[in-house]
């Protein structure tokens, strides 16, 4: 059955930081949904809406991301910190995760470092092992202005990307301008702390898991994606013809897999 209600924005503070997420409600069991870098908990409504009243998607603005205020840092610790205050906040658990890259990180980092919150996990396209680079595949992102006094403006200023970007745009208070969704420099600090070995983590759970992967993906290769399922006890996967970003290119296989994958527990 697909929901037509619309989700309730509603927000947390922690350590005076605010933090925002989205309910998109319903009778079903709870969800938790993580999105990625350069997106927000926006990006899961064409989920929630397929899961319709079976599951009750909730899905934060991870920090900086937006509207939830900046952080001082953007560590793994830091964003499973927020996780947890979420989840006691809303005395959920164990739930289900859901994420994509970031998300899919930080979730089977949750998983792992508590068990007792996470009641199963998929991953959608989160790699465990990324080299670092020299150059960042998001080193545009240091080239984008923030904010610019229009909409218009910030679209043209951003160049190729204006349009990936301008859904997530937002106006500044008090109408002085537009903002992206988040602070280019943030994105970087943030991207900077997802490489590296993830393998502990990633075995370092037990729930039921689910790895959707994009078979041409820039960031999970389909050997490592391959060895992922195969030495993770009670993970199951599907290679989806899309990159990266499964859900933009491919949503119906995603929520099918999804689907799928949740009738099972």
């Amino acid at each position: 059955m697909n929901r037509t209600q619309q989700p309730v924005r509603s927000a947390l503070t922690i350590d005076g930081r605010r933090l925002s997420y989205l309910d998109f409600g319903g009778p079903g069991r709870p969800l938790l949904a993580l999105h990625g870098h350069l997106s927000e908990g926006a990006s899961f409504a064409h989920l929630a809406e397929a899961l319709g009243d079976e599951w009750r998607v909730v899905a934060p603005d991870q920090r900086g991301h937006g509207d939830s205020d900046r952080a001082d840092d953007y560590t793994r610790a830091g964003y499973l910190a927020d996780l947890v205050a979420l989840l006691e906040h809303l005395e959920l658990g164990p739930v289900p995760l859901v994420g994509h890259s970031l998300g899919g990180i930080n979730a089977y980092h949750l998983a792992a470092e508590h068990p007792g919150l996470v009641s199963a996990l998929v991953n959608l396209d989160g790699p465990v092992d990324l080299p670092h680079q020299e150059v960042s595949p998001l080193a545009f992102l240091a080239r984008l202005p923030y904010t610019a006094a229009t909409r218009e403006e910030l679209v043209a200023a951003c160049g190729p990307v204006g349009p990936v970007l301008a859904p997530g745009m937002r106006p500044l208070p008090g109408g002085e301008g537009w903002r992206l969704a988040s602070h280019p420099q943030d994105t970087l600090d943030s991207e900077s702390h997802v490489h590296g070995d993830h393998w502990e983590q990633w075995l370092g759970s037990h729930c039921p898991a689910l790895l959707v992967h994009g078979r041409s993906s820039q960031v999970l290769p389909g050997e490592q994606a391959a060895a992922m399922a195969a030495r993770r006890p009670g993970t199951s996967s599907v290679t989806l013809e899309a990159d990266h970003f499964v859900q933009l290119q491919d949503p119906a296989g995603v929520e099918s897999a999804v689907r799928t994958f949740l009738a099972g527990l």
